[in-house]
């Protein structure tokens, strides 16, 4: 064993290439014990295959021996040889010692495949065998959380969380926070995430979420910039603390945090449009304008910006811009006929009657069951004197709300002064 400890001594010292070459000219002399260690020391190394070959003679030898059918299955699910795994663990007699690490083993397997029902009989069996195993609970809990079935990982972590916080350096707060999260029960969560610590960038982003679907913002505020300080370049979380900010009535943070987002997330059409509300609310309107612009530009088709852009334009009393924007959407493509009719609207506001009366028969198809449309057709029709459309419209409006007598009474003063 001289040569074995030397080659340990040189990998202690991280000269690996001096000691696997002791290994290799002392492995032809070496006895099956020694034979074994070697295979031990190539597994640290991350030398499978080698260490495969070495236990694969051994098994030949003594294919009664436990400890080299557990190991050398676990290099043949590491080497993704699943099938010459399960053989060597199907192997293991229910009264070998060893017998429930094999059947924690096959478990592991089988949930790795997406045999989940398998992998949860060789747990139940297991946990016949050893009711008071912790590991046993885990793996359960594991099989369930990977699963998705976050409801009945739930008591199975609760169990664990008597007995331990961490196990296989797996937090069994964070484990429950997650479930609770995902089944709704957000204030749970949140307790659960206050029990340990959230010193990377994905647990402080989910700690945040949780407490603002909670609807505590102060520790939603925190965890978002805490993340922020520690990652900057954590894009998803700008729009979210943006919008905690604003909910808050804190504009000027959530417009600097918005701005800063844009930095990492330029095309970003929504944080775009959120920038875009946030300079309006803090009196820049060209920037606000600007920051629409650009998201629309991002996708011509995202039609919460062209409103957002329609609606501004039109409190500023540019229903030019209107027009312009309109046009040029439409000239994309987007053939929306929502957009028809605040054309039209845009049109008849700056007097050009005859493009307001096409925009309005274009989109009248789509709008012909819509009330305030039909009332809003039906006006501009008189005032450009076609009276006889313009009853055909009244007359479909009534059709659906009998009880509008001002309509009804207009009608009926417009029929009669067209006799």
């Amino acid at each position: 064993m001289e040569e074995i400890y030397q080659a340990i001594q040189l990998i202690e010292q991280n000269q690996n290439e001096e000691a696997l070459q002791i290994l290799s000219d002392f492995l032809p002399e070496a006895n099956d014990d020694e034979q074994f260690v070697i295979s031990d020391l190539y597994i640290q190394l991350g030398l499978l295959p080698e260490a495969k070959d070495i236990l694969e003679r051994l098994y030949t030898k003594y294919p009664e021996e436990t400890e080299i059918k557990l190991v050398l299955s676990e290099i043949y699910i590491d080497l993704e040889d699943d099938e010459a795994a399960l053989t060597l663990l199907n192997q293991i007699d229910a009264n070998d010692p060893h017998y429930l690490e094999s059947l924690l083993t096959q478990a592991d397997l089988y949930q790795t495949q997406g045999l989940f029902e398998v992998a949860e009989h060789k747990l139940l069996t297991a946990k016949q065998l050893a009711p008071n195993e912790l590991l046993i609970d885990f793996a359960r809990a594991e099989l369930a959380f990977s699963n998705g079935e976050y409801q009945k990982a739930i008591p199975h972590y609760q169990k664990l969380k008597q007995e331990k916080d961490m196990i296989a350096d797996v937090s069994i707060d964070n484990r429950l926070a997650e479930c609770f999260a995902q089944v709704g029960e957000f204030e749970s969560a949140l307790e659960h995430y206050s029990q340990f610590d959230h010193d990377d960038e994905e647990t402080l982003f989910r700690y945040g979420f949780v407490a603002s679907q909670a609807h505590r913002n102060d520790i939603a505020i925190k965890a978002w910039e805490s993340l922020i300080d520690l990652e900057p370049e954590y894009p998803s979380v700008y729009p979210q603390l943006a919008d905690i900010y604003e909910e808050e009535g804190m504009l000027t943070e959530a417009y600097a945090i918005s701005k800063r987002g844009l930095d990492f997330l330029p095309l970003n059409k929504e944080l775009l449009l959120t920038t875009a509300g946030l300079a309006r609310r803090n009196g820049e309107k060209e920037n606000s304008y600007q920051y629409a612009r650009e998201s629309v530009a991002v996708d011509v088709g995202y039609k919460e910006a062209v409103l957002f852009l329609i609606e501004n334009y039109r409190e500023d009393g540019d229903e030019e811009a209107v027009i312009e924007l309109i046009t040029h959407i439409i000239d994309q493509g987007e053939e929306d006929s929502y957009y028809l009719w605040e054309l039209a609207k845009a049109y008849e506001e700056t007097e050009d009657f005859a493009q307001a009366l096409e925009a309005y028969q274009k989109a009248y198809p789509d709008f012909k069951d819509d009330l305030d449309f039909l009332k809003a057709y039906g006006f501009f029709l008189v005032e450009e004197g076609k009276h006889a459309e313009a009853k055909a419209v009244f007359e479909r409006y009534l059709s659906f709300d009998v009880t509008d007598y001002e309509i009804e009474n207009y009608l009926e003063r417009l029929s009669d002064s067209t006799r």
